[in-house]
């Protein structure tokens, strides 16, 4: 086997993410060839990762002075989704930084033990106002750590 074939991406099982969250396809999804279009990924990672910081304390969309910026972001597709499936989002954290996080996201079709769709993105925290990067709170730390 060459090196390029040891890293090639795998599908990988529920038990590698830590929490889970239910996204409902939708008919404006599909694209011309029947299936999610590759664009509509990116937004299950988004809606993964802030759904769980803000329902966990970690992150207040309207008021507060700290905002992520998506820095970086990639996807690896295995199987297809299509409407009407509902999408079921793994989120782990693998790395934390002083201003940074990486994100990675399984996307499972419901009831499937394999990822459809694996992917990552990077959030750079800023302040709000001067968009310069700034140090993780400790609450948003504390929920990060219990995605590790």
């Amino acid at each position: 086997m060459t090196a390029s074939q040891d890293s090639k991406p795998q599908p990988e099982p529920r038990s590698a993410y830590r929490a889970f969250r239910t996204i409902t396809t939708r008919w404006m999804d599909n694209d011309a060839y029947g299936h999610v279009n590759n664009v509509v990924y990116y937004s299950w990672f988004d809606t993964a990762v802030n759904a769980h910081l803000i329902e966990n304390g970690a992150l207040d969309i309207r008021h507060g002075e700290t905002i992520g910026l998506v820095v970086e972001t990639q996807c690896n597709y295995f199987a297809p989704v299509q409407f009407p499936q509902t999408v079921e989002a793994g989120l782990r954290v693998a790395r934390i930084g002083r201003s940074s996080v990486r994100y990675e996201v399984g996307l499972f079709v419901q009831g499937e033990a394999m990822t459809a769709a694996k992917g990552h993105f990077v959030h750079v925290y800023v302040d709000r106002q001067q968009r310069r990067p700034t140090g993780l709170s400790p609450q948003l730390k504390t929920v990060l750590e219990a995605l590790q």
